[in-house]
């Protein structure tokens, strides 16, 4: 009876917290369901783009295969970059003329035979994907286009798990001046910041000047606002070198280094 009588003056509160958290919950299971649709819409698009262009180009030709994913895109729904950021992506790859590449974000493979498809005969592509089916549909087209597995590795893990790890995969000795000359971020938005600081962490980021691509595919003004913000207040290593409706250039450069190329 007495824990009637307490509770009847706390009952307008009780009401209030269950509505509050019944609508906290219902907007995380709308996120959770928006989720995932997502991701099975992605794996859909990722198999019916690579049995079109398994099927449709010539293999061992990079160009054809390249050609025929636009093909596909022309007609329907695709995770490729649109042509004109494919060609701003190879602008970059000719000026930089990298020997060593990191790309975060596989999807379809259709970036990975781009960047494979400008880089020297000695260059090494390293791309990570987190879906181990994306990962393994990628790496077949990759082979398709005629690349050989000494020119590109793939990494089925998350870009986080995966960076603390590149040191071996690209061999590079600890202290050393070389580094990643080229990184495409094409992943997630919200792990471009945290992948750019463990780049920089693991001293994988060629001291001497590293391009940094981010892809930004919704065209959300939140989507970059994180990485740019950090970028714009480190002026002394970082600057913005070219801005595009779906991608954007930084350039990573060490102090010390930047004040020699300057002498």
């Amino acid at each position: 009876m007495w824990l009637l009588v307490v509770s009847v003056p706390l009952l307008p509160a009780i009401v209030m917290l269950s509505r509050l958290y019944r609508v906290k919950a219902a907007a995380l299971c709308h996120r959770a369901l928006a989720r995932a649709l997502k991701m099975v819409r992605a794996s859909v698009c990722v198999r019916s783009t690579h049995a079109f262009v398994f099927s449709k180009c010539t293999h061992g030709k990079a160009d054809s295969v390249l050609e025929t994913f636009d093909l596909y895109a022309d007609t329907h729904p695709s995770l490729c970059i649109s042509p004109q950021t494919a060609e701003a992506l190879d602008e970059v790859v000719r000026r930089v003329r990298p020997s060593r590449v990191l790309e975060l974000g596989t999807h379809c493979g259709y970036s990975s035979v781009r960047l494979l498809h400008l880089l020297p005969p000695a260059g090494r592509l390293i791309t990570v994907e987190l879906d181990p089916v994306t990962a393994e549909l990628g790496e077949e087209i990759i082979l398709v286009a005629g690349f050989k597995h000494s020119q590109f590795q793939v990494l089925t893990s998350s870009s986080a798990e995966a960076i603390p790890t590149l040191r071996s995969s690209l061999e590079l000795n600890q202290g050393t001046s070389e580094g990643l000359s080229l990184v495409l971020m094409d992943h997630d938005p919200l792990q471009y910041l945290p992948d750019l600081l463990a780049l920089e962490r693991e001293e994988l980021l060629c001291p001497s000047g590293c391009s940094v691509v981010l892809i930004s595919r919704n065209q959300r003004a939140g989507d970059l606002r994180e990485i740019l913000s950090h970028i714009r207040a480190r002026p002394d290593c970082y600057c913005v070198r070219s801005q595009l409706q779906f991608m954007t250039e930084i350039f990573y450069q060490e102090k010390s280094t930047r004040t020699e190329t300057q002498l």
